[in-house]
């Protein structure tokens, strides 16, 4: 019973150093629910080392007894998926994440290979994800940064009547307005940057149009800067290569990935924040970051992250419920974590290289 007892209890270590935190305490208030099913799975492995336990009276022979006996717990492949689980406990039957948005593609940016996908060449809205583009024009036009761009009546949402913290009358810097409509999702900057550009809008416009063609982009559409038009179409599958090509640009790195940033706004001080949370958390290594929202296209969000050593292209479209979508991100690193689990494991069972 000792022997038995022992792998119950390594396996409760096991499963709790594997789980994020909050799943490690909600394991730690309610152990039996966790080691129960795990038990079962290595009953037939307990009692034969403890058959061999009892025939063992030399010390010498319960280091050899303990690594069988760790061996038989890792071994099992129900136990394994049973830790996975504890991972990722939100997967099919095939062992894939349960995401809640609506289409999505996840790939390994440097291999290109897809991991996981959704619906990814249904055309959909994809609303301020638009930025990014107006992002590449802006710095593929070598207009000067420092440049200063007035806030017009021009800029003003009237076709959804959203809110802006920028002021009509604002004076920014390209550079400043570039990194709030990266960082903040601020329309009326995006709305400038475009309007600035030489031949205004219609010009930006089509070099928005041109640059998706340029990039291979079959699906994508655009009619302006800021995403607020429903008619800015994308598939997950070109917005894993739109935020591929995003990240060769250094600014835009720094920029959609700044947690915050303080501005002069008619000489007032005002904190503009990432509309992505994420960025500012030290579990995730993000290099590309952009959200997106109106009622057409659903909660959205994309990003370049590093995961697993890796660059991976993380595309959510129309998520449903407030929350939803940064969840799925989540769900995605701990799927791709538990994946990396399991690797490790059936490497420790191999054991080294000779």
């Amino acid at each position: 019973m000792k022997i038995r007892n022992s792998l119950i209890a390594l396996l409760g270590v096991f499963a709790l150093n594997t789980m994020a935190p909050a799943d490690a305490f909600a394991a730690a208030q309610h152990p039996a629910k966790k080691t129960a099913p795990a038990a079962k799975v290595v009953a037939k492995s307990a009692a034969k080392i403890e058959k061999t336990a009892k025939a063992s009276t030399k010390g010498s022979k319960q280091a050899a007894i303990r690594e069988k006996a760790h061996r038989a717990v890792y071994a099992s492949p129900a136990v394994q998926r049973t830790a996975v689980a504890a991972v990722a406990p939100e997967i099919d039957q095939e062992g894939n994440p349960l995401l809640h948005s609506a289409a999505f593609m996840i790939a390994d940016q440097a291999t290109g290979s897809v991991l996981l996908e959704k619906n990814s060449d249904a055309v959909l809205p994809i609303a301020s994800i638009t930025k990014l583009m107006t992002a590449m024009v802006v710095l593929d036009a070598r207009l000067s940064l420092g440049e200063i761009l007035t806030i017009g009546q021009e800029d003003v949402d009237t076709l959804r009547g959203s809110s802006s913290h920028v002021p009509v009358g604002t004076e920014l810097a390209r550079e400043d307005m570039l990194r709030l409509a990266l960082m903040s999702s601020e329309n009326r900057a995006a709305s400038a940057l475009a309007r600035h550009y030489p031949g205004g809008l219609p010009a930006f416009v089509a070099a928005m149009n041109r640059k998706a063609q340029a990039l291979g982009l079959r699906d994508t559409r655009f009619l302006d800067s800021t995403g607020l038009n429903s008619a800015n179409v994308s598939s997950a599958r070109d917005l894993v290569k739109m935020v591929s090509a995003a990240s060769r640009y250094p600014l835009i790195r720094e920029f959609s990935t700044t947690a915050n940033y303080v501005v002069s706004l008619n000489g007032r001080q005002r904190q503009f924040n990432n509309t992505n949370a994420l960025v500012s958390s030290p579990d995730w290594q993000i290099g590309v970051s952009k959200t997106g929202f109106i009622n057409e296209s659903g909660k959205c969000l994309v990003m370049q992250a590093w995961l697993l050593n890796k660059p991976m292209i993380i595309v959510l479209l129309d998520s449903f419920g407030r929350f939803t979508r940064v969840a799925d991100a989540q769900r995605v690193k701990r799927w791709l974590e538990s994946a990396a689990i399991q690797q490790k494991l059936a490497a420790n069972l191999r054991g080294p290289a000779t």
